[in-house]
């Protein structure tokens, strides 16, 4: 496999940007071509529900806290249950006062909840299509979604040139499969967030497909390898 110096980040802004300055701060040469768009639902609260009713907030994205943050400004004061600590940072940013992290993944978050007393309706904003069906694994709580924000593929042609590939999420990674040839993977490496972002590439011709520790951006990019040239 060839040394690895050009790293193609696909995740949508404004995380690619956040990426690409840490990639640099590594050695990397970032490349930035999203395969996703992130686009606001302006209408996301018309099927909300009444915010008097709501206990608590769950946030599996930072994307999801900044989508209905810019929505509405109800709300700071109730907990909330944030996947993970960007998420919770995120959430302390746009001024929710009691932001928990869960310091891992949907299942982390769901055991999170699980073990703290609510009584009440958690309200979880999100994306339109989730990665993961977070009512689902705590069908003893009152959990409503809220799609505050979609992502979208942007059709972007892939770099000529690139050593490896971040994958952030189970969609990048799908739309990274339809958008390779064969040739365009072969020699080259993968790095994944999750299993579930490796899993739309196992038909690929990636020399190596690795896979973060833990589903965050740091376990990520200690899984590319800290210092230039590393394989």
């Amino acid at each position: 496999m060839r040394p690895i110096r050009r790293v193609w980040i696909t995740r949508a802004q404004p995380g690619a940007a956040r990426s690409a300055a840490r990639l640099t701060a590594l050695g990397y040469e970032p490349i930035v071509a999203p395969l996703l768009t992130l686009r606001a639902l302006p209408d996301a609260l018309t099927p909300a529900p009444d915010f008097a009713t709501v206990a608590a907030l769950a946030f599996t994205s930072p994307n999801g806290v900044a989508a209905f943050a810019a929505l509405t400004p109800d709300l700071r004061d109730r907990p909330v249950f944030a996947v993970g600590d960007a998420t919770a940072e995120a959430a302390r940013d746009a001024g929710f006062t009691d932001a928990r992290s869960a310091a891992g993944d949907i299942h982390a978050l769901a055991r999170l909840i699980a073990a703290t007393p609510v009584d009440g309706l958690i309200l979880a904003p999100g994306a339109r299509e989730p990665a993961g069906d977070l009512p689902a694994l705590l069908p003893a709580h009152i959990i409503q979604r809220l799609p505050v924000y979609a992502a979208e593929e942007t059709d972007v042609a892939p770099p000529a040139d690139f050593d490896a590939v971040l994958l952030h999420s189970p969609r990048a990674a799908r739309a990274l499969a339809a958008a390779l040839t064969p040739d365009a993977a072969r020699d080259r490496l993968a790095v994944c967030i999750s299993p579930a972002a490796a899993a739309p590439l196992s038909a690929s011709s990636f020399t190596k497909i690795r896979i973060a520790d833990a589903p965050d951006e740091t376990s990520l990019l200690t899984a590319l390898g800290k210092s230039v040239g590393a394989v």
